[in-house]
């Protein structure tokens, strides 16, 4: 639990699942993100700030009502989500997503799904996971200065690091600001914390690179650790909670919950195949049931690898079938990101070889070149405040 940050395939994944599910989101609604949580939304301003009163949810769309100011906060939320995506400068990204993902969210709360819950959930569990350490330019980072200091050439001296740790501190003091209005006062707490220990660590790693350099990559790998055992958690959680929801439902126990919303015109995108799906008994009797066994039978199936793999692409395939029958995608995306991190790290390294072969073909038929990247399981000692 302290020797290394375990899962980085794993979390790598999540990552780039969640940020990729946030940011096709976003972009899908930018035509109607006034009418959502902007100045034109049925959840007004003033409505929102009361409630943020009595729940304390942090938003800082609260922090005035005007237009511009809703723009910059879409607008920063979109980047976040997209620079996550790419892994660049992960540590720091992963903070303002967390922003942006509540900031929107705790706007207009009753505008989210159970999707939009779990990218809630999970933003917050990224900020504490090291989930740069491969598929990310972090990396791509990271093996450039490995390869520097292995030929004993000077690194590049990084400006965007200490830049980026100062604009988000400025955004830190807005917050402290506006603590008042802009509720979780333990959140402010955390994100103090998370930015004066990234000033520590930065000193460490260049002037006290022993012992307790490995004091604090002890702690790193430690909250890394236990943040990836919560999320697993959270997975069984949500589908063991699902699963004994529905045995107590009579329409799950008698076969036919499937067969009603298929019914529903805003959950049928395509009426003929919900209509072919919908007239077969037997089929939707077989997954009605299939269902429920999968989702109760999973947290129970994490103690034997194949039948754990089994069920986990059964439910993949669940999630596909749901964004296409009831079209929801983004939910689909939301839950398929969440399966990620019970992934075989196996296949995942088996995935970014074939991602990476891609990647190669296409760059050299353009005749450009490869930069390395590291891609094992450890992180190079980091040279930037923000990395």
């Amino acid at each position: 639990m302290t020797a290394s940050a375990l899962g980085p395939y794993q979390t790598a994944i999540v990552r780039i699942g969640f940020s990729l599910t946030w940011l096709l989101f976003l972009l899908r609604e930018l035509p109607h993100r006034h009418e959502l949580y902007g100045p034109d939304g049925p959840w007004a301003w003033e409505m929102g700030r009361q409630l943020i009163a009595q729940n304390d949810a942090f938003t800082a769309l609260m922090w005035s009502d005007s237009a511009l100011w809703f723009e910059i906060v879409y607008g920063l939320a979109v980047l976040s989500a997209l620079l996550l995506l790419l892994g660049w400068r992960t540590r720091a990204m992963s903070v303002v997503f967390m922003a942006g993902v509540l900031s929107l969210q705790n706007r207009s709360v009753f505008m989210g799904d159970g999707g939009d819950n779990v990218v809630h959930l999970a933003a917050i569990y990224l900020v504490l996971t090291r989930c740069g350490q491969v598929w990310s330019l972090d990396a791509r980072r990271a093996a450039r200065e490995a390869r520097a200091a292995d030929e004993r050439r000077e690194a590049r001296r990084d400006v965007v690091g200490p830049l980026l740790w100062t604009v988000l501190g400025g955004f830190l003091l807005a917050a402290t600001y506006f603590a008042d209005i802009t509720g979780s006062l333990w959140l402010l707490v955390m994100l103090w914390v998370l930015w004066l220990a990234q000033a520590l660590w930065w000193w460490v790693c260049r002037n006290a690179p022993g012992e307790p350099r490995t004091l604090l990559d002890v702690l790193a790998n430690l909250a890394h650790n236990a943040t990836l055992v919560v999320i697993m958690a959270e997975v069984c959680l949500i589908y063991a909670t699902a699963g004994w929801y529905k045995i107590q439902g009579s329409r799950w126990q008698d076969g036919t919950a499937l067969y009603y919303p298929l019914q529903l015109d805003y959950f049928t995108p395509w009426p003929a195949l919900s209509d072919l799906l919908g007239s077969s008994g037997v089929l939707v009797l077989v997954l009605t049931y299939g269902t429920v066994l999968i989702q109760v039978a999973f947290p129970f199936a994490l103690f034997n690898r194949k039948v754990k793999n089994v069920l986990l692409v059964a439910m993949m395939l669940e999630h596909a079938g749901i964004a296409v029958l009831l079209g929801l995608p983004l939910f689909s995306l939301a839950m398929i990101s969440a399966d990620a991190v019970f992934l075989p790290t196996a296949f995942l390294v088996w995935l970014g070889a074939r991602a990476g072969r891609g990647r190669d073909r296409l760059l050299s038929r353009r005749g450009g070149a490869v930069p390395g990247q590291r891609r094992s399981g450890e992180e190079p000692a980091p040279r930037t405040l923000v990395g």
